[in-house]
C-alpha cells in the first residue's frame, strides 16, 4: 500500500522540533547537521548493500583498503603486505594501535572472521573466494590470504566501496549468519555510532572517535587520512524535500545528501549555499527489463528497447538541465578506465521505432501487459518510468504502469513472480559510476545462469565466460581484447539498457569545506566555521 501522504511532514517535523531541543551540551560542540539521502533504518553494512548503509558502514568501520579518487586501492587498516613470486600467497599486516570503540583492540581474529561473512553475501567477495584456498592467522597482527591462481584484484575487493562493503567488526558481531542483522554497531572508525540517540525517521547520532588515528597520507577519496574535524555528527531525516531545502537556506542544518534536483535553481540563488559534485564519473541510468519471462525473456524484444530509447528524452525528464546529465553508449562507464562503446554501432540511428516495433514483434510478443514498476517518491525514477511507459504505448505495446511507495517497490522487484501474479515486466533505476565502472563491479552485466545475479536476472553463459576472462587476463593488452569482444556480446544481448549519465549534486552551506571527491560521501574531512 502507498504510504500516508501526511507521512514526510510529520517525519520533518519531528526532525526540524529536534533541532530546537539539543542540549545545552551540544551546542557548546560542532555539530555537523546532515539531511541524509534515506531513513536509516538497518545498521549492518554487509547485510544489505543501500548508499545510506555504506555511508554509515563508512563512518564508524574501516576496511583493510580503500578505494582513492581513481578506484586505486590503498592500504588501511594495512601497515604493509606481501605477495609471493608466484603471486599466490599474501601477507598482511595491521598497523599497530588499532582499537574497537569499546576500546578492545582489533586483532586478525576479528578480521577473518569479518572477510568470511563478507565474502558470503558480496558480489566481490564471492569472486574473491572463487580463487581462494583460504586465510590464516600468523599472529595477532597478521595473517595469510593464499590463492587457487593468480588473481588481480585482491586488494581491490577488499577496498571495495561498492555492494556489501568489507568492513572489519569485532569477531563476536562478525560471527552474526551473513543473512541476519549484526547486534551492534561498534567498529574502529572516526566516528562512533550513538544507538541511545537513535529515532529511526527522526535523527541518527555520531560522535567523533577521539582515539582514532589516522593514516599519515592526505585524504584522497576513501583512502588516506580520515580527519573528523567536528565533535558531531547528527543526520536529521527530512523526507520532504521542500522543508529540507529551507532547512539548509535558512542554516539549521549543513549539509543535504542528494538534493532533489529540481530545487536547485532556487537553492543556487542563496549565497550561502555551494552546490557541487562528488565524483567524475557521475551515475549510470538503468532500463532494466525482466528476463525470465515473456517478452524479455527473448532477445529481440530487449533490442527492441535499445533500438526505442533515445536517452536526452529520459535523462532531460529525470534531470532537467543537460549540465547534470549526458548520453553515453558505454556499459563501463564514459570517462571510466574500461569504456568503450563497442557494439553500440549495431543499432545506428536510435530512436528507431520501425526497427523498435518489428523487433518486438519478432519476440514473439502479441500485446500482452507489460508491467513498468516505480515509484513517485524519488522523483527522477518516476519520471524515467513514465517516459518509458510513454515510449512503448508509441510502438503499440500494452503498458500497466504500476506506482507504488519506494519500499513497496523495492520489495516487489525483488521477487521473481510472473508480471500477472505480482511480478514485474520493467523496471528503471540508476547505479553509481562507481559500481558500474568495471566488469568486475557491474552488477547489472552479471549474467550468470545460476539465478543469483541482480534483479531481472538475465542469463548468457558466453556474457560470463568473457566476463571471467576479462578477470583472469594476465595483462592489461589481453584485458583490452577481452573487454571489447565482452562489449559486443552485452549490446547483442542488452541485460538493461543504457539510458545515459547523470550527475547527483550535493548542496552545503557556504562554511562547510572539505567535502571530499570519492565514489559515496563522507564526512571526515568536513570542517565547520
Amino acid at each position: 500500500m502507498p504510504r500516508p501522504k501526511t507521512a514526510p511532514k510529520l517525519l520533518a517535523a519531528a526532525a526540524l522540533g529536534a533541532l530546537a531541543l539539543a542540549q545545552p551540551a551540544a551546542a557548546q560542540q560542532k555539530v555537523l547537521r546532515v539531511v541524509p539521502s534515506a531513513n536509516l533504518t538497518l545498521l549492518d553494512p554487509v547485510a544489505t548493500s543501500t548508499v545510506i548503509i555504506r555511508e554509515h558502514g563508512l563512518a564508524i568501520y574501516e576496511s583493510l583498503f580503500a578505494w582513492d579518487a581513481d578506484f586505486n586501492p590503498k592500504p588501511m587498516m594495512v601497515e604493509t603486505y606481501a605477495v609471493s613470486p608466484d603471486k599466490l600467497k599474501y601477507t598482511f599486516t595491521l598497523r599497530p594501535g588499532l582499537k574497537f570503540h569499546d576500546g578492545s583492540p582489533v586483532a586478525t581474529k576479528d578480521v577473518l572472521a569479518s572477510l568470511n561473512r563478507w565474502m558470503a553475501r558480496d558480489l566481490m567477495g564471492q569472486k574473491l573466494k572463487q580463487f581462494m584456498t583460504g586465510i590464516e592467522r600468523v599472529d595477532d597482527r597478521s595473517f595469510t590470504l593464499t590463492l587457487k591462481e593468480p588473481y588481480g584484484f585482491v586488494e581491490l575487493s577488499l577496498g571495495s566501496a561498492i555492494g556489501q562493503i568489507p568492513v572489519i567488526m569485532r569477531e563476536k558481531e562478525a560471527m552474526t549468519d551473513p543473512f541476519q542483522q549484526v547486534p551492534e554497531s561498534i567498529g574502529s572508525g572516526p566516528y562512533k555510532f550513538i544507538k541511545s540517540e537513535w529515532v529511526p525517521g527522526a535523527t541518527v547520532v555520531y560522535e567523533k572517535n577521539t582515539d582514532y588515528v589516522p593514516r599519515s597520507e592526505p585524504p584522497n577519496g576513501l583512502s588516506g587520512a580520515r580527519l573528523v574535524k567536528v565533535d558531531r555528527m547528527e543526520w536529521k531525516v527530512i523526507p520532504d524535500a521542500a522543508t529540507a531545502a529551507n532547512a539548509l537556506a535558512r542554516g539549521e542544518v549543513d549539509l543535504w545528501d542528494q538534493p532533489r534536483i529540481d530545487l536547485l535553481p532556487t537553492l543556487a540563488t542563496n549565497k550561502e549555499v555551494v552546490i557541487g559534485k562528488l565524483h567524475k564519473l557521475g551515475n549510470v541510468g538503468l532500463y532494466r527489463p525482466n528476463a525470465l519471462f515473456p517478452p524479455f525473456n527473448n532477445v529481440k524484444a530487449r533490442q527492441a528497447l535499445a533500438a526505442l530509447i533515445n536517452q536526452p528524452d529520459y535523462m532531460g525528464a529525470a534531470f532537467g538541465d543537460p549540465k547534470f546529465w549526458q548520453t553515453c553508449d558505454a556499459y563501463y562507464v564514459c570517462g571510466g578506465p574500461y569504456e568503450t562503446k563497442t557494439g553500440s554501432e549495431m543499432f545506428g540511428k536510435r530512436p528507431d521505432r520501425d526497427k523498435a516495433k518489428q523487433l518486438l514483434a519478432e519476440s514473439g510478443y502479441k500485446g500482452e501487459p507489460i508491467v513498468i514498476l516505480s515509484t513517485t517518491e524519488i522523483g527522477w525514477i518516476g519520471a524515467l518510468a513514465e517516459v518509458a511507459a510513454s515510449e512503448l504505448k508509441a510502438i503499440g505495446a500494452n503498458v500497466d504502469l504500476q506506482i507504488y511507495d519506494w519500499g513497496a517497490t523495492t520489495a516487489r522487484v525483488n521477487k521473481k513472480d510472473p508480471p500477472d501474479k505480482g511480478g514485474w515486466n520493467i523496471f528503471l533505476t540508476g547505479a553509481s559510476g562507481a559500481t558500474m565502472h568495471h566488469p568486475l563491479t557491474n552488477l547489472g552485466t552479471n549474467m550468470s545462469c545460476k539465478g543469483d545475479n541482480f534483479i531481472g536476472w538475465p542469463c548468457d553463459e558466453e556474457t560470463e565466460s568473457l566476463r571471467d576472462k576479462f578477470i583472469r587476463a594476465p595483462d592489461e593488452a589481453t584485458r583490452k581484447t577481452t573487454l571489447e569482444a565482452l562489449s559486443r556480446r552485452l549490446w547483442e544481448e542488452q541485460p538493461y539498457t543504457l539510458l545515459g549519465q547523470y550527475d547527483q549534486p550535493y548542496a552545503w552551506r557556504r562554511n562547510i569545506e572539505g567535502v571530499l571527491k570519492a565514489p559515496i560521501i563522507v564526512f571526515w574531512n568536513i570542517s565547520k566555521s
